[in-house]
């Protein structure tokens, strides 16, 4: 990323969650502590299933009277359903303004210049009164800037930014080691702690009851995360088979098979290595560790 660029994520969209009990529903089922999440802090968060397996994952970002919840379009339509069902008696109501708010992406020092801005993940603020937050997961991904659309470009041109590829910031993200793009694939096919959710900022272990808690909290207390979501790197063949194997063992499986694929690796068999070329089936492929994933 570039100081004086900005990316429009079209592919993001936003719900708006609000409403008398809107606190203590998002609570009872995110993953992160909503009563961390105020005017001057956002959070990273996920929804599990009961077995605390991966559903969703999303930004939440106070917003008025309620929260937005910053996630991948695709899935949003599936997210709004989700809420709904666990809604029963709540008095919650639940909108998606997609069509009316956009998400932009910019370098972090673009958002430090602001002089109401701190260095500090998750760290909220305001622009021409609009919300503009450092993100909560890795301050590498920059700032985002959650506005009404007929308001960005004046607000772009205040800021003295330009335009650029989308594929620039997903290119740094998968570099990075957050998937962000085609999530729906990893839905129900690991648990949420093995999508880095710790590591992410994305996990509060000490906040009451949520979905999934208990076999989440397990995974973590009796040290059995042996599995990672990790950025593969193609470097010769294809990855079409989603098993990787090594020698005719088994590493993990590709669930995300695009240009920024990703995979769950069993981090504790010894066939895997980060940062080594390795000979699997048809492919020869690549990890790097992120810098931020601590590994014994």
């Amino acid at each position: 990323m570039k100081k004086n660029n900005v990316y429009i994520l079209e592919d993001r969209g936003l719900l708006y969650v609000s409403g008398y009990d809107v606190k203590e529903f998002l609570q009872n089922i995110i993953t992160n502590d909503i009563d961390a999440v105020s005017e001057n802090n956002s959070c990273f968060a996920g929804l599990l299933s009961p077995q605390g397996k991966y559903l969703y994952d999303f930004i939440v970002v106070k917003h008025k009277s309620g929260y937005f919840l910053d996630c991948e379009k695709k899935i949003i339509d599936e997210l709004y359903k989700q809420l709904t069902i666990y809604k029963l008696r709540s008095k919650v109501d639940i909108l998606n303004l997609s069509n009316e708010f956009v998400v932009a992406a910019l370098h972090k020092d673009k958002f430090l210049e602001l002089g109401n801005s701190k260095d500090q993940n998750g760290y909220t603020t305001k622009f021409r009164e609009d919300t503009i937050l450092l993100d909560p997961r890795h301050n590498e991904l920059g700032a985002r800037l959650i506005i009404n659309l007929e308001k960005l470009y004046l607000s772009l041109k205040k800021l003295n930014l330009q335009s650029s590829n989308v594929e620039e910031y997903y290119d740094l993200s998968h570099s990075l080691g957050v998937p962000q793009i085609d999530t729906k694939k990893l839905q129900n096919k690991l648990f949420g702690i093995e999508c880095n959710f710790e590591e992410l900022r994305g996990i509060d272990f000490k906040k009451g009851c949520y979905v999934g808690q208990e076999n989440t909290a397990r995974i973590k207390h009796k040290n059995k995360l042996s599995k990672r979501i990790l950025p593969l790197t193609l470097l010769e063949g294809n990855i079409d088979n989603e098993i990787l194997k090594v020698n005719n063992t088994e590493i993990g499986k590709v669930l995300i098979n695009n240009s920024k694929p990703f995979a769950l690796i069993k981090i504790k068999e010894k066939e895997f290595e980060f940062d080594k070329e390795l000979n699997c089936e048809n492919a020869k492929v690549l990890f790097k560790k992120p810098q931020w994933l601590s590994i014994i």
